[in-house]
């Protein structure tokens, strides 16, 4: 994949975290507010809401460290 001089790398970076923001969200929610209303989920939701969050937690912190520090530098 080349890398041209007009990407917007601070979008990228925003648009990761924002991403990463929502999956955990996401999987927190989806947990709490599940458990609240069902009770005990099935082991395959809670698995998936448990994973949403991980995802999340290393999209936000990764997007914004690769698209805002590494690449612009890289290029």
């Amino acid at each position: 994949m080349s890398v041209n001089a007009t990407t917007d790398y601070a979008a990228r970076a925003k648009a990761g975290f924002l991403l990463g923001l929502g999956l955990l969200l996401a999987g927190a929610l989806g947990e709490l507010v599940g458990t609240a209303y069902f009770g005990s989920l099935p082991g395959w939701e809670r698995t998936l809401f448990f994973d949403m969050e991980v995802a999340g937690v290393l999209i936000g912190l990764l997007a914004p460290l690769v698209y805002g520090i590494v690449l612009p530098l890289v290029e």
